[in-house]
């Protein structure tokens, strides 16, 4: 934060605005980066020793870095505005000198800041929120303000740097439907679920889709994503359906004949920028709304949560677009019977429950008191690990990934590991210490940089939940992996089935 703040302090325009682009992904050079690099390094570069290094080092733009001849030019290093727009202004046959002169004018640290940029994967731990979470911290401006006006403003976001140092007035961005701070909710513990009052809560089912907020302004339609991204293109069905002149807050889900369909998937529809007739077709989305952030140009957020749900139910009545409806409000007159609703859950495909206070107004971020979600406890099971790959960034020396199987019976009847899943996380940096010197010493096969182990470690894994699935081996996908504990007592002979994996499917 502080290293953030005093950069935007410090730096002219409109190079702090091109990098608070790369922090937020605001930067799209669309460049064949790959075929590029890899032409220029043929007449640098031995390509087995490239290859050899790449393995060891686990990430393609450090690898370059090093590896890239030093020319010693003594020239200055380029601006950050000077290379973002060169780029952005040359023709594609351009590219290639132009990146080999920056290359030639840098050290390796700066080589792989250049790459980095280039490819848009910085990878430095710094969430878009985080970055303009920098920008309130400096000027002193409320976050929710800057979210605002974000969606309005393109880099290398001048106007919004001279508002922030008080010499400019707030960017305007019309009546465009722009993306408003969503709230959020806190975990609920049991201190805090003891002391909900079933006359000043209401409850609602905690459906698994992604969070998504949807705006027909001004003659325009989007869809957002909970953190702001522009998911329009991926989920045209459902945008064409918009009204004018509202801002709705839901749940987006693939549902088919009234039915919510696995998480699964919903995300085959996700993280694309357009898609075909046939997935339309065969994945319809849907919105599940919660909340009603604007009717015309009234601002409801100031209003409580029931009048804002009355006004959504009767908006709805009236309008009734296609593929949407509201989410039902839970009724219960005591913490037992809201029990009972969540101990429910599992089985009918639910992910929990929802509480909000009758009376809360819809505070951007994640005000505490107010909203709260209560989780299904995660499934477990214990799977037997089987393949290990190196991680990226500081962990491109360690055997980080890991893919874990349970057993089944083989076409010869014997038992056999399958893979059903695979996680990165849940474990501490003195445990990933023992499991990268556990790997290297139970390597039994190598395709290339993914190694094959005995199957003598036991995790124990838990999920959000398992989904059928065609393309893995198992037939089985599980949601949100993690490794929850090594067995290091547990003999791998003791490991879960697949048959008790798919026991756990809820069609």
């Amino acid at each position: 934060m502080r290293l953030m703040a005093d950069y935007f302090a410090a730096t002219p325009d409109p190079d702090r605005g091109y990098a608070l682009a790369a922090l937020t992904d605001g930067l799209f050079f669309r460049l064949p980066l790959r075929r590029i690099l890899t032409e220029m390094l043929g007449t640098r570069v031995d390509p087995v020793l490239f290859n050899l290094s790449r393995d060891y080092v686990g990430d393609t733009a450090e690898t370059i870095a090093l590896l890239w001849p030093t020319t010693h030019e003594g020239k200055a290093s380029p601006r950050l505005s000077d290379i973002v727009e060169a780029v952005q202004g040359a023709a594609p046959a351009e590219v290639p000198n132009l990146l080999a002169g920056w290359l030639d004018r840098l050290d390796a640290t700066g080589r792989w800041a250049l790459l980095k940029l280039l490819t848009g994967a910085l990878r430095v731990g710094v969430s878009a929120r985080l970055a303009k979470t920098a920008l309130a911290e400096w000027s002193g401006t409320p976050l929710a303000d800057i979210e605002e006006v974000w969606h309005g403003l393109t880099p290398p976001y001048v106007a919004l740097f001279v508002w922030l140092e008080g010499s400019g007035a707030r960017p305007e961005t019309g009546v465009t439907p722009v993306f408003r701070p969503l709230m959020l909710s806190h975990a609920i513990d049991d201190r805090e679920l003891a002391g909900i009052d079933p006359a000043e809560f209401a409850a609602e089912w905690k459906w698994d889709g992604i969070r998504v907020q949807a705006s027909h302004q001004g003659g325009e339609k989007r869809l957002f994503s909970r953190t702001g991204d522009d998911i329009s293109g991926a989920f045209p069905d459902v945008v064409a359906a918009l009204p004018e002149g509202v801002v709705l807050d839901g749940e987006l889900l693939v549902v088919r004949g009234g039915e919510v369909a696995p998480f699964n998937d919903l995300q085959q529809r996700l993280n694309r920028k357009t898609v075909n007739a046939a997935m339309l077709k065969s994945h319809p989305a849907h919105i599940r709304l919660y909340d009603l952030l604007f009717e015309g140009d009234e601002d409801l957020r100031p209003l409580p949560f029931a009048e804002r749900r009355a006004r959504l139910e009767a908006w709805h009545m009236t309008h009734a677009p296609n593929r949407t409806d509201v989410s039902d409000v839970i009724e219960f007159a005591s913490i037992a019977e809201l029990e009972a609703l969540w101990a429910g859950a599992r089985a009918t495909g639910i992910e929990g429950l929802m509480l909000k206070r009758r009376d809360s107004p819809y505070i951007a971020g994640r005000p505490k008191g107010h909203w709260y979600k209560w989780k299904r406890a995660p499934l477990v099971i214990d799977a037997v690990l089987m393949y290990a790959q190196r991680g990226s960034g500081k962990r491109s020396s360690y055997y980080s990934d890991y893919t874990f199987g349970a057993w089944r019976d083989g076409e010869n009847g014997e038992p056999e590991l399958v893979p059903v899943g695979k996680s990165y996380f849940g474990f501490t940096d003195d445990e990933l210490r023992q499991l990268d010197a556990f790997v290297r010493n139970h390597t039994v096969d190598s395709f290339g940089p993914v190694r094959q182990v005995e199957p003598r470690l036991v995790f124990e894994v838990a999920f959000d939940s398992v989904h059928r699935s065609t393309r893995h081996k198992s037939g089985v996908a599980m949601r949100f992996p993690r490794i929850h504990r090594i067995r290091w007592d547990k003999p791998a002979a003791e490991a879960d089935r697949l048959e008790t994996l798919t026991a756990m499917i809820v069609d």
